[in-house]
């Protein structure tokens, strides 16, 4: 964590993907399948947040005493391209670190299944990050979910906003899941700490 961020400063969550049933399950919205896991575990409901064009949950996890932390989980209601507005206006609004906020997305260069935890760096072409890293810089963590590299000669915009297919749905609870756990392990024991568990 930056030394300069206050221990009970909030955290923000952010589940990156494109509002709407039709794109519900695609591989480009793993983001916000995780953010509606960690909003189950803590018990809380998605409700639109204010002027902020996003839904947020607000809540703690962590165990009680120091390790406990407060988070708002968001997922962006703008599309994917235009996702560091409504991230921004939730920062401003919830006075939040740069450095506390923890981006959830999908990620091309990572076999399908394996998590990589990092803070700061590119956007690897990924128009979520490019919009985030535009509105506030690059220095805030990511938990990238795997999906693989388009087979054959697929583009890639139809390979991210097509559904998982039968046999990544198979493991999709289970990878959701773990994704979840390493967003946790993040906000509660740092960074280093999540690397160690979840970069495979």
């Amino acid at each position: 964590m930056d030394v300069t961020t206050p221990a009970n400063a909030p955290w923000l969550i952010v589940g990156l993907g494109n509002p709407g049933p039709e794109y519900a399950g695609n591989r480009h919205n793993v983001g916000f399948m995780v953010a509606d896991l960690l909003a189950e575990r803590i018990g809380g409901r998605f409700k639109r947040a204010g002027k902020a064009q996003a839904q947020v949950v607000e809540g703690r996890i962590g165990p009680p005493g120091p390790e406990n932390r407060r988070v708002i989980l968001a997922k962006p209601m703008s599309f994917m391209n235009l996702s560091g507005g409504p991230v921004n206006a939730l920062r401003d609004f919830y006075k939040v670190p740069v450095a506390n906020i923890v981006a959830v997305h999908d990620e091309l260069d990572i076999d399908y299944g394996t998590l990589r935890v990092k803070l700061g760096g590119g956007d690897n072409g990924h128009n979520g990050l490019k919009s985030m890293t535009k509105a506030m810089g690059a220095e805030y963590h990511r938990v990238r979910c795997g999906i693989g590299r388009p087979p054959g000669r697929m583009q890639v915009a139809d390979f991210v906003l097509k559904d998982f297919s039968s046999s990544e749905r198979k493991e999709l609870d289970w990878f959701v899941d773990r994704a979840a756990d390493a967003v946790e392990c993040l906000v509660i024991e740092g960074l280093e700490r999540a690397q160690g568990t979840y970069n495979s």
